[in-house]
């Protein structure tokens, strides 16, 4: 693949931060990962500094620059949780482009644990009573207390997929017990 000429170079980087990250990586915002890596790759084969060692001073940074981009765009659209915090930020604000990968990393990480712990404080309270319950294998506890959650925090599937599992196991338990007695 052909190297990119100093002045396309230029004219691309003119535009770099006008970019978002799925036009500079030149995908629909609907691509799956595998367009994503494919188009990454493409990218880094024409644009990458290695690729352009003909380049000199300014250019040599601005291809540098712009790889770092291409890289960023590349760390964010590939994880599902940082590509969904940075869909949000662009489609909240018209003017951004980018978003920082430790933004999208902090961002993701508290999605996932409000999404796992509750985002409420009644929500977290009555999962963290039904942790301790399972820990003390209070299961009958633990189903009240998630049951408690859920009525906080309706549409939290970690608390309905827990829920699903203390129901599992206390129906389990309960056919163990069944044939016991007979």
């Amino acid at each position: 693949m052909a190297s990119i000429a100093p002045a396309e170079l230029r004219a691309m980087a003119g535009l770099l931060d006008e970019l978002d990250y799925y036009q500079l990586l030149e995908v629909p915002s609907d691509a799956p990962s595998s367009a994503v890596k494919r188009a990454y790759y493409q990218a880094t084969r024409r644009l990458h500094p290695d690729h352009n060692r003909h380049l000199a001073g300014e250019d040599w940074e601005t291809i540098q620059r712009v790889a770092r981009r291409i890289a960023e765009a590349y760390q964010v659209l590939r994880d599902v949780q940082r590509r969904r915090a940075y869909d949000d930020q662009i489609s909240g604000n018209a003017g951004a482009t980018r978003i920082r990968l430790v933004e999208a990393q902090k961002k993701a990480g508290k999605e996932a644990l409000d999404a796992h712990m509750g985002k409420t404080a009644n929500g977290r309270r009555f999962f963290n009573l039904s942790r301790s319950d399972i820990d003390r294998g209070d299961l009958a506890a633990a189903q009240r207390n998630l049951k408690m959650a859920m009525t906080f925090e309706p549409t939290n599937t970690a608390f309905k997929r827990k829920l699903a599992e203390i129901e599992d196991a206390l129906k389990s338990e309960s056919s163990k017990n069944q044939h016991m007695i007979r």
